[in-house]
């Protein structure tokens, strides 16, 4: 099969729109990626408005749980697309409530369904958009405890031949962190030995809406709700987590940890520090340090020890390695760690100024190309990774990977969605 035959086949099995590039990351205009976007908080749009400025992706589908935050969507990205000189939204194209990933998955003005609701429903409306044979961008973590990790698996089995599903890990595809893992992986340190990792951020500000019930403040604010994000080790932390898993090229075989919730006193019961020691193969030990409370400054990073030579790869700061194989990212030098600032949806400057434009296009070259991506099995690696961490620290012992496999944790919902309609 020639790769013109393989492009019209895969087309007609998925019932989806595989389109030729012209050149790398160089597209025509009729082989733009048409987008429907699931959730319009400040991740999701910061997200779709990358996709839109790094690629010919446009942004013609919206969907959200509440019609304000539906509305702010519409007019973003109305203006958006006018900008550019593109049609606005179609009205019709514009859905509403908790049926709003069907609707999306059904339309066929869509190819690339991006997902970025609340981490609890990440798994649930990653089948969906599957089933549907879209291609799919869907956040991270790719389910928020094991039962849904495994469910992940079982849906990554049924991706479709020309489909792609890629996973929120845009670090990864940070310019200077990608050549920083080449030179590790290399075996420019020599011998791995420990890796020393951190994460503290600010707390995360809290949205009222007046009139909300107890089952919306919660869905809001879903970064304060265990089951909702995972806890920050699994929200948050986890691309810290992730570089190292992909720089090592493993992940964990048992955990430490310890935290606990002593800083924050809003509702909530979300821990706001982690300490976690993971085992990997070879003896080799992460020590990870996590934070997220108050509003005094910023950084997160990693640096690996090697017997020859040590590498320290942060969000900002010098990327580097010290030893025989010394070696640095040029750009990187001219950006200072005392300088980092958090980014509430994720558009980090510093070292990560182009992981979110590289990472989208790495997505887009995977649709209009012929080499499509499941993410998925990776994705759900990493998630139970920080799970890992998270139950040795809520069982405050050593836990391995096979126990947490065998436990199954689950954490309900504990709400009732109909009544969003």
């Amino acid at each position: 099969m020639n790769r013109r035959e393989f492009l019209a086949t895969a087309a007609a099995a998925t019932g989806v729109m595989v389109m030729r590039p012209k050149t790398a990351f160089g597209y025509e205009a009729n082989s733009a990626v048409r987008l429907g976007l699931l959730g319009c908080g400040n991740r999701g749009s910061s997200v779709a408005t990358s996709f839109v400025h790094s690629t010919t992706t446009r942004v013609v589908a919206l969907g959200d749980l509440f019609q304000d935050r539906l509305d702010r969507g519409q007019a973003r990205f109305n203006a958006l697309n006018q900008s550019l000189g593109q049609a606005t939204i179609d009205p019709k194209q514009l859905f509403k409530g908790r049926e709003a990933v069907e609707a999306l998955a059904g339309s066929a003005e869509v190819d690339l369904l991006q997902l970025s609701t609340p981490p609890w429903f990440h798994v649930e409306h990653l089948g969906v958009a599957v089933a549907s044979g879209k291609h799919v961008y869907v956040e991270k973590p790719v389910g928020i405890d094991v039962a849904q990790a495994r469910q992940a698996l079982e849906i990554g089995k049924k991706v479709k031949t020309g489909q792609s599903v890629a996973v929120g890990f845009q670090c990864r595809n940070a310019p200077g962190i990608a050549a920083a893992a080449e030179h590790i992986r290399s075996g420019s340190l020599g011998k791995m030995v420990s890796v020393a990792a951190y994460y503290n951020a600010p707390a995360s500000v809290e949205v009222v809406v007046p009139g909300a019930g107890a089952d919306e403040h919660r869905l809001r604010n879903w970064l304060w709700d265990r089951a909702l994000s995972g806890d920050i080790l699994v929200e948050q932390n986890i691309h810290i987590i992730d570089l190292c898993n992909w720089i090592l090229g493993s992940r964990p075989i048992a955990a430490m940890a310890t935290g606990g919730r002593n800083a924050l006193t809003h509702v909530g019961d979300c821990w706001d520090n982690y300490q976690v020691d993971f085992e990997y193969p070879g003896g080799v030990h992460l020590s990870f340090a996590s934070t997220q409370f108050g509003n005094y400054g910023f950084d997160a990073g990693l640096k690996f020890f090697g017997a020859t030579g040590s590498a320290t790869v942060g969000y900002a700061g010098p990327i580097r390695i010290a030893g025989p194989n010394e070696w640095s990212w040029q750009d990187s030098l001219k950006s200072s760690p005392e300088a980092a600032k958090f980014a509430a949806d994720g558009a980090f400057q510093d070292n990560l100024a182009y992981a979110d434009r590289d990472k989208e296009r790495a997505v887009v070259d995977a649709i209009t190309g012929s080499k499509p991506v499941n993410e998925i099995a990776s994705g759900v690696e990493t998630a139970l990774s920080c799970m890992l961490g998270r139950m040795a620290g809520y069982q405050k012992r050593a836990v391995t990977w096979d126990e947490l496999m065998a436990h199954g944790e689950t954490y309900p919902l504990g709400m009732k969605m109909e009544q969003f309609g």
